[in-house]
């Protein structure tokens, strides 16, 4: 832990990290004071793992919060250690800490070997004693001076009691070094807002999806080139949505990494259970999805259902086929061959295209999503994700004007579509009502729905003409009349 007085992340807003033992309420806090669910909750302790970032203003001033793991300092098992270690980032980043304590509970000596702790990182420390939810209780306050800790205060993070005084003494101790003023003077600029003369870059947002344990927090550390998200070997380590922002080439790309999503029968603890919710609720809110599949086990029903979250919900998909280096090497897991094996079983080990042959079976439906083949804990072939993200991006928001549609319309011979003479449809004209997804709409001499086979071959042709390359495209039919 650095020992430099006031180590401040880079910017003019100075982050606030929020820590403690394992379900005190430090989510609570963070998502009180952010405003939004942006960290799960729950009574299980250890739901938080990852550092979770947010940003709040108070009285004027933009704060950064980060939300850390629950904190087991004497803990060797691995998933409390990378915890822990993860926490020491956010407290090197930091401008101050907010240590925050469950009032109900008795001062324990994990309270006091933490404070000890960060005494050394050498920033403003605040006790924030939570569950404290009236003047009655405020008693609980007395015994948690053994602390030592000069500024402290009750508080009930899940009925905003007591918050605004933390806020309050927090904003007032921050050096003045940190406000805005002085960027401006010493030249520096806050990332997060650039000047009106600035041209903003495009930020794209990312989610890597996929089922436990197939690589998807080693993925968010080698795009982000930074040890970002805990690793281990223990399915469901990742709950949160831990994201990155990384900037390449003028263009912004947030890396999501979302928690692995089960089978509604394999999840059992509640954390598990609202971790799935969220990492559908973090896909929604992403431009791209990037399907992570184990090449060691093939696709799998999961990996199927997983893809038809990112289809449905109109996200472009890039398909990352992660530990591929295992099978250009020959190595097997124990026990039953996997669908992988199975399916090389004629091939030569390592032959891409006989695997994507394979794959594209199995996942037909996203026949328009580019396959990679990368290995993420060695980095091999992820130096491509990149430019192919900033394509289909680009892709993804392509707009094509009516007058080209209709030229379009007039040079396909739907004669070619394998649709019933009854289920078919003229189409009078078409045009583009929206981009992210590239929406369509026909308007046709009948008010019914497409036949599948028709709309497929449209699709196809669409593609053929105008590219839309890595993103589902959406048709809706309307009747002149209607």
């Amino acid at each position: 832990m650095t020992s430099d007085k006031h180590n401040p992340s880079k910017g003019a807003v100075p982050t606030i990290a929020i820590v403690g033992r394992p379900n005190v309420g430090k989510s609570t806090l963070f998502n009180r004071i952010v405003g939004s669910r942006r960290a799960i909750v729950g009574d299980e302790p250890g739901i938080t793992r990852d550092r979770l970032y947010g940003e709040a203003e108070w009285n004027g001033r933009r704060l950064r919060l980060v939300d850390t793991g629950g904190i087991l300092p004497e803990e060797k098992d691995l998933i409390p250690s990378e915890i822990f270690r993860q926490a020491r980032v956010a407290l090197e980043e930091a401008a101050a800490i907010v240590m925050v304590v469950d009032g109900r509970s008795e001062l324990a000596a994990p309270d006091l070997e933490l404070v000890r702790l960060l005494r050394k990182a050498n920033r403003p420390l605040f006790l924030a004693v939570n569950k404290v939810d009236s003047e009655k209780q405020a008693g609980l306050v007395a015994d948690y001076h053994r602390l030592g800790v000069k500024e402290i205060f009750p508080i009930s993070a899940e009925h905003g009691r007591g918050i605004d005084d933390l806020l309050d003494a927090v904003v007032a101790i921050i050096p003045e070094f940190f406000t805005a003023e002085h960027a401006a003077n010493s030249g520096q600029q806050d990332e997060a807002e650039p000047t009106a003369d600035e041209q903003r870059p495009t930020e794209i947002k990312v989610a890597i999806i996929g089922h436990p344990n197939v690589g998807k927090s080693t993925l968010l550390n080698s795009l982000t080139s930074s040890d970002r998200a805990i690793v281990s070997p223990i399915p469901g380590t990742t709950r949160d949505a831990v994201d990155e922002v990384v900037e390449r080439n003028g263009r912004r790309f947030r890396f999501m990494d979302t928690a692995g999503i089960r089978r509604k029968g394999k999840t059992h603890l509640m954390a598990e259970k609202l971790s799935v919710v969220m990492a559908r609720k973090h896909l929604e809110a992403a431009d791209i999805a990037l399907l992570v599949i184990d090449a060691t086990e093939g696709v799998s029903q999961l990996d199927a259902a997983i893809a038809g979250y990112a289809h449905e919900s109109g996200r472009s998909v890039i398909i990352v086929v992660n530990k591929w280096d295992l099978v250009t090497s020959g190595q097997k897991k124990a026990g039953r061959p996997t669908k992988a094996e199975r399916m090389r079983e004629s091939k030569r080990p390592g032959d891409r295209d006989a695997y994507e042959q394979r794959l594209r079976y199995e996942l037909k439906f996203l026949n328009y999503a580019p396959v990679v083949f990368i290995s993420a804990s060695t980095g091999q072939g992820t130096e491509k994700m990149f430019p192919l993200l900033e394509r289909v991006a680009d892709e993804r928001r392509k707009r094509v004007s009516t007058s080209e549609m209709n030229r379009f319309l007039e040079s396909v011979d739907f004669d070619r579509a394998s649709v019933p003479m009854r289920q078919r449809v003229k189409i009078l004209y078409m045009t583009q009502a929206s981009v992210a997804p590239p929406t369509f709409v026909l308007f046709t001499n009948r008010s019914v729905k497409l036949h599948f086979a028709y709309q497929r071959f449209l699709e196809n042709r669409i593609r053929d003409a105008f590219g839309f390359f890595g993103t589902p495209i959406w048709i809706k039919n309307r009747a002149r009349n209607s």
